[in-house]
């Protein structure tokens, strides 16, 4: 028998023209997305002169690493770096393991009142009391200037737990059922059956927590005021920008009260500014090329239903 050869779809002048736009259209978002990042890396490495005078846009020149160690020799920074790595970890695994639990439970009919409590988690998502109704709460419950304050707000996320009830509903419930006849209960159909299949889910959400909660400086500015202990890597750089900033609003006024030594650091300004940004943004870096995968998986079998 002669084999049948399929027929290959001859390419015209058109198709070429597509591909080529297609492909120089995504090249240069790619590169769009990928310069400023390389741009504050190259000028965290150059020489400071230079990059003041601004000369350094896309080759590193007089390269050296004495912005990155200046900071981290910096006395209290390794006491925040730890509370930012704590809470981070500590606060993604509680509200991962949250999202999923409440997730799988607002999928049951057998739920009392299983319809009013999905909404009222929707609702928190679009209404709110404000800032400062919600520090004089968070004082009342005497978590100013205390470490679960890190913690205990970011654990209930309605907007994860909708992506987790959504993946869940899409699992075919047959799994499910037949469990139920072998006499599983709820919970242990949850840890050996739900909880395994949503790991993309689970991991896409734990991406959504890990940058919020490393990102996050705005309740420690707020709620930290006197525990310097407690204050987060992303609030200590704050204040030292802050300072920089000052720094050289007193300079460019002729005060003489800022000294050759005080001088050197205004000159600083610009350099520990990129210095402190590739320091928030390298973790985060770090972590994601290793969590997309199921960062994609999870978005798109999530989705599927509404």
């Amino acid at each position: 028998m002669k084999k049948k050869h399929k027929k290959r779809y001859k390419r015209t002048l058109q198709d070429w023209i597509f591909d080529i736009c297609n492909h120089l259209g995504f090249l240069l978002f790619t590169l769009a997305c990928i310069f400023p990042f390389y741009y504050i890396l190259i000028n965290t490495i150059s020489d400071n002169n230079l990059v003041l005078k601004g000369s350094i846009n896309f080759i590193p020149r007089g390269i050296h690493i004495k912005n990155y160690i200046a900071l981290i020799n910096v006395n209290d920074l390794g006491t925040a770096a730890i509370v930012t790595i704590s809470r981070t970890i500590i606060g993604t695994a509680l509200m991962v393991l949250a999202s999923a639990f409440v997730g799988y439970l607002v999928t049951k009919k057998e739920v009392w009142a299983r319809k009013f409590w999905y909404r009222f988690l929707i609702v928190t998502m679009y209404f709110n009391a404000g800032l400062i109704p919600w520090y004089l709460n968070m004082s009342m419950l005497g978590l100013t200037d205390h470490y679960l304050a890190y913690i205990i707000p970011t654990i209930v996320a309605p907007y994860n737990i909708i992506l987790v009830k959504t993946y869940i509903e899409s699992i075919p419930s047959e799994l499910e059922e037949s469990a139920k006849i072998d006499g599983a209960s709820y919970f242990v159909i949850f840890r050996k059956i739900i909880w395994p299949l949503c790991k993309p889910i689970l991991a896409t959400i734990a991406i959504f927590g890990a940058v919020g909660n490393w990102n996050s400086f705005t309740d420690s500015l707020i709620l930290m005021p006197n525990a310097t202990e407690l204050q987060t890597l992303q609030h200590k750089l704050y204040n030292y920008l802050r300072a920089s900033t000052n720094l050289k609003s007193l300079m460019n006024s002729g005060s003489s009260t800022v000294g050759a030594a005080a001088m050197d650091n205004v000159l600083n300004a610009k350099t520990i500014k990129y210095t402190i940004s590739m320091i928030t943004i390298i973790p985060i870096l770090m972590v994601y090329p290793f969590m997309q995968r199921y960062f994609e998986k999870g978005i798109m079998l999530g989705a599927v239903k509404g």
